[in-house]
């Protein structure tokens, strides 16, 4: 068995590869190649946490992947992760478990990646500014996801915590950021939205986080950070203005996207109105962009078979390079 660390896994596997592997698995998906369980959640109130654990089964790389990821948001004051998470990796021949990574950074590039397809099929074409919603741990690699695919121009950050926000610029700047991208950080969430032609919301809200009038014509928005039924980054306003609304999976999606959830409750809103999925989209079995004065958006809860994807991309550079701890178990 090959153990892999954060660190480690920094070193092997960045965003351009994981948008490779996505794109590769979200095809085999539409073969109807993914095997994929529902995950099953607990909750802490008392602490605002989380435990997920999330199965899949890729039937073309013959490989599963069993994730455990903690999300408890009063850790940093403790010195630690909000987000913590193990993979295990598994030969789906024989059974035998291959390979066990830190699943922080795979959870996090995973999620960005997924927004980077969305964002490249949806967004403009010459969208040049982009907000940032919320600068926590998810937040970094949303930012990549999109620079990846746009060429961006312009990045505005929102932060009630300014600390956090100068620490994340900064961040961009250390990982090389191209000098020549104004970054500012931003009190007024209004003047941000209105300014910009993507938006990725990374919060853990229960409120939605900007007010849908707000957006330009052409606005596309990633919304990551709520991921159960009580939560909510984005408002009715933004879903009745959004003209294709795209989620990384439906029966996820039906079950724990908080604001699509509460629109269906409390309006005429309908998940009938749901475009379609991500594989959907990328294999291009549903329209993508049709003119400049559509708002979009891209509704993510997080599901296995994406955790899978990544996490065969890093075993494969891991066996290439001889990368890694080897034990025996």
């Amino acid at each position: 068995m090959i153990i892999l660390n954060e660190k480690e896994i920094q070193e092997l596997y960045e965003m351009e590869q994981a948008l490779v592997d996505l794109e590769s698995m979200l095809h085999h998906k539409a073969a109807d190649k993914i095997v994929n369980p529902p995950r099953t959640v607990i909750e802490f109130p008392e602490e605002d946490g989380s435990v997920l654990y999330m199965p899949s089964t890729d039937l073309d790389e013959e490989m599963m992947t069993m994730k455990a990821v903690t999300i408890f948001p009063n850790n940093p004051s403790r010195g630690k992760s909000t987000t913590q998470g193990i993979v295990l990796l598994s030969d789906a021949k024989n059974g035998d478990h291959v390979a066990m990574f830190n699943a922080s950074y795979l959870t996090r590039l995973r999620t960005g990646a997924m927004s980077g397809l969305a964002t490249d099929r949806l967004a403009l074409k010459d969208a040049k500014t982009l907000t940032m919603i919320g600068t926590g741990e998810m937040a970094f690699e949303q930012a990549l996801g999109v620079l990846a695919v746009r060429d961006i121009k312009e990045i505005l950050l929102i932060n009630p915590t300014k600390e956090k926000a100068h620490n994340f610029k900064e961040k961009l700047r250390q990982f090389g950021i191209d000098l020549s991208i104004s970054i500012e950080i931003l009190d007024d969430v209004s003047e941000a939205v209105s300014a910009s032609q993507i938006v990725c919301c990374s919060t853990r809200s229960h409120e939605p986080v900007f007010n849908g009038k707000d957006l330009l014509p052409g606005t596309h928005v990633n919304g990551v950070g709520s991921y159960l039924p009580h939560m909510r980054e984005v408002d009715l306003t933004f879903l009745q203005r959004a003209s294709k609304i795209v989620v990384d999976d439906l029966e996820g999606a039906t079950e724990e996207a908080g604001e699509l959830i509460h629109a269906e409750q409390q309006t005429d809103w309908s998940f009938d109105t749901i475009h379609g999925d991500l594989m959907e989209l990328v294999v291009n079995k549903i329209a993508h962009r049709e003119n400049n004065e559509e708002i979009t958006f891209f509704k993510s809860v997080g599901a296995a078979y994406y955790d899978l994807a990544v996490a065969n991309g890093v075993y494969k550079i891991a066996q290439k390079t001889n990368a890694g701890t080897k034990i025996e178990i």
